[in-house]
């Protein structure tokens, strides 16, 4: 089943000093690298909820500052880390089990005939694998923090567009789109689609094999349903922004995944309506190769970004990426009349 999840609006200053971060579990290795974070946090602390109170405020110097350090690898050793919410587990969000995505707006809402406001929100869906219930979460205290727009999070673990017969995107969204009706969406798949694609209609067929030995065809034919699922969010005028993946610190993991990641982003650039945010570059290094360690734009402060599995962001990393999107989010919700 996928996760619905929706979150009430609430001031983000309010949710930065009063939600606290997950405590997690930590490896003796990621320990020792929060022992410094956890000493300079009082030090830091102050400038990293300046900035995020000021992201949609429409403080200039700090949405420039997102471009800023993207792809910084720093050394793994004498790196002073502040951690905001040092955790490398899932966010402290109980996810709400439930067959197909209901419709999170009251059925009384006026009709949206005007600029986003706080009587008259955009609505915003937020749809994906494991990647969107990572980054979802923290994305929604963000946007739902402007009170002129609301956000609705549904998520499958290991699911993707490569295997519709374990779980169909396609047919989830074209249900799930019409009962939302959101005005921007934003998708991320690919983490758990390197590998053969299959479709499924009588019976399970594999259409293409592994990314690597099939690269040309693979690349066309993901290319196509991550194409597809595009113009099926984008109808009726929505703004999708499509979430790219990071590579992995395995480099044959990696070889498969920049297939992925290329082919999704041929899709979104054939689409001028889309919005590609780009993961793989800003999880990597100067050298483009995978990364631990990259800056924070809250407060400038290099911070470990992965979790143990080498692949997956943790609690630092989702929120990197979230601001990431929330700037695209903010950009539109302007767009569209927002006083934000």
């Amino acid at each position: 089943m996928s996760a619905l999840i929706a979150c009430r609006p609430a001031p983000i200053l309010a949710i930065v000093m009063s939600q606290p971060p997950n405590q997690s579990t930590l490896s003796p290795q990621m320990l020792r690298r929060r022992v410094t974070a956890l000493f300079v946090l009082s030090v830091v602390g102050y400038s990293g909820v300046k900035a995020m109170a000021e992201y949609f405020a429409g403080d200039d110097d700090v949405v420039a500052s997102i471009g800023q350090g993207i792809g910084e690898s720093l050394p793994t050793t004498d790196v002073p880390i502040s951690v905001t919410m040092p955790s490398d587990g899932a966010p402290d969000v109980d996810p709400v089990e439930t067959a197909t995505p209901a419709a999170t707006t009251p059925e009384d809402v006026a009709e949206n005939t005007g600029p986003p406001s706080s009587s008259n929100k955009a609505k915003v869906y937020i749809v994906g694998d494991s990647d969107a219930g990572t980054f979802g979460p923290y994305l929604q205290r963000l946007v739902d923090g402007t009170e002129v727009a609301e956000t609705a999070l549904n998520y499958k673990v290991s699911s993707g567009l490569a295997r519709p017969d374990f779980y169909n995107w396609p047919e989830e969204l074209a249900q799930a789109i019409p009962e939302v009706d959101p005005d921007i969406v934003v998708a991320t798949f690919g983490g758990n689609d390197s590998q053969g694609l299959s479709a499924f209609q009588d019976e399970l067929q594999f259409v293409v094999g592994d990314p690597l030995d099939n690269e040309v065809e693979w690349t066309e034919e993901y290319s196509k349903r991550a194409g597809d699922v595009m113009d099926l969010l984008l109808e009726d005028g929505r703004t999708v922004i499509w979430v790219g993946i990071p590579n992995d610190d395995n480099p044959d993991v990696t070889a498969k995944l920049a297939i992925q990641d290329q082919a999704a982003k041929a899709a979104a650039e054939a689409r001028p309506d889309v919005i590609f945010i780009d993961t793989w570059a800003r999880f990597s290094g100067r050298d483009g190769n995978w990364a631990e360690f990259v800056i924070d734009p809250r407060d400038g402060e290099g911070k470990d970004v992965r979790a143990d599995d080498g692949f997956h962001l943790n609690v630092n990393g989702a929120e990197i990426l979230a601001l990431d999107i929330a700037q695209a989010i903010r950009d539109d919700l302007r767009a569209r009349g927002a006083n934000i």
